[in-house]
């Protein structure tokens, strides 16, 4: 599978997370300019990306609509094999 590949399937499996555990929607995509670029992506599964220059490279954010611009999950956007999606917990 190509990274390109395995890039999608883990915004795309964080994408379902959030929306099975909240009862607000994910609403964008946020990852860095470098990695919008590279992918030449406008919109996953009908989110729109949006760049944010906090995230590095292999970094996405799924943003709700419940708070808008703040973090409901982060994982790395690269895997060497499929592994359950774990919401990052920001204190």
């Amino acid at each position: 599978m190509s990274s390109e590949a395995r890039n999608l399937e883990r915004i795309s499996q964080a994408i379902d997370h959030h929306n099975a555990t909240c009862e607000f929607p994910a609403v964008a995509v946020e990852m860095s300019s470098f990695e919008l670029e590279r992918l030449g992506w406008d919109e996953i599964r009908g989110l729109p990306i949006r760049p944010n220059p906090e995230l590095g490279t292999g970094r996405f954010r799924i943003v709700c609509a419940r708070e808008e611009g703040e973090p409901e999950e982060a994982v790395e956007a690269v895997a060497d094999e499929a592994v359950p999606v774990v919401p990052v917990t920001h204190d």
